[in-house]
């Protein structure tokens, strides 16, 4: 295993990438504010021929993640397609017709059960749970959670996590999300099915979506993973066979404050499966 230094600039890495698959959240803005700097690298990624195909654990559709880019000023030129758990969950959903929903989460996240035949029932109606985040993440942590989950093990109920990121960057804040439930629950010794990085569905759909752009499919070689969670996007990206650009601005910030240079066994420590490259920021 060789030491790791943080690279300037996306240029010089790219040289034979034909897709990227890109984080969002930590990577393009911070849940408060855009990226200019990032938003441009992508931008003149795809300028050069390549493919970014942005892969989100964000628990929405991908048309409402566009919207709320949008809001924070990325443009749509920035990216070629949008994948979400969101998306991959909903299909779980349709796969259940008729089946009874009781839902956790933040009513700005409604939009997972557009236009599904979704009723959403009390725990003690449910046929399975679908899991968007925290009531309210401004306040709680999972550990609020722990008596609602421990009835539902009860019953056996299934937990269908639509966001398997603990935590994220909101502003300078880190606040809770809906992986932290459900890691409880599996704790607890329930069932969860988890949709999103780092589990291979989200992958294989941004590859199909990164064909249908290119015309035709891409060797695992030329693809760069970009984003800022070892548990996430380090250990999807491994897990798919691609390699990743790890992002240090994002939750681990302080972990890497001040550091110019990971030696051998700080990157076996710290990432177990090292990225091809580090930057504390996306920039062209």
């Amino acid at each position: 295993m060789t030491s790791l230094r943080f690279a300037e600039r996306l240029r010089d890495l790219v040289g034979e990438t034909d897709v990227v698959l890109s984080d969002i959240w930590g990577v393009v803005h911070n849940g408060l504010e855009s990226f200019p700097e990032a938003c441009e690298a992508l931008h003149n990624f795809r300028q050069q021929g390549g493919t970014v195909i942005l892969i989100t654990n964000a628990p929405r559709p991908a048309d409402s993640v566009q919207r709320q880019l949008r809001k924070l000023g990325v443009a749509d030129q920035t990216y070629d397609a949008i994948v979400s758990s969101g998306d991959l969950s909903r299909q779980f959903v349709a796969g259940h017709p008729g089946q009874k929903i009781f839902w956790i989460g933040p009513e700005r996240d409604s939009s997972i059960h557009r236009g599904l035949d979704a009723t959403m029932v009390p725990l003690e109606q449910a046929d399975y749970i679908i899991c968007t985040g925290l009531f309210d993440d401004e306040v709680e942590s999972a550990e609020d959670y722990r008596d609602t989950l421990l009835k539902a093990r009860e019953r056996k109920l299934t937990l269908v996590c639509a966001n398997p990121d603990i935590v994220v960057e909101r502003g300078d804040r880190l606040i809770y999300c809906a992986g932290a439930v459900a890691e409880l629950y599996r704790e607890l010794g329930g069932e969860v099915i988890f949709y999103g990085k780092p589990h291979r569905p989200i992958y294989e759909r941004a590859m199909e979506l990164a064909a249908q752009h290119r015309g035709r499919a891409t060797e695992l070689g030329r693809v760069l993973a970009i984003g800022d969670s070892v548990r996430t996007d380090l250990a999807g990206a491994h897990g798919f066979g691609i390699d990743l650009l790890f992002v240090t601005r994002g939750i681990h910030s302080e972990e890497f404050e001040g550091i110019e240079q990971l030696d051998p066994a700080s990157v076996k420590e710290l990432f177990g499966h090292p990225p091809r490259a580090l930057m504390r920021e996306l920039r062209w």
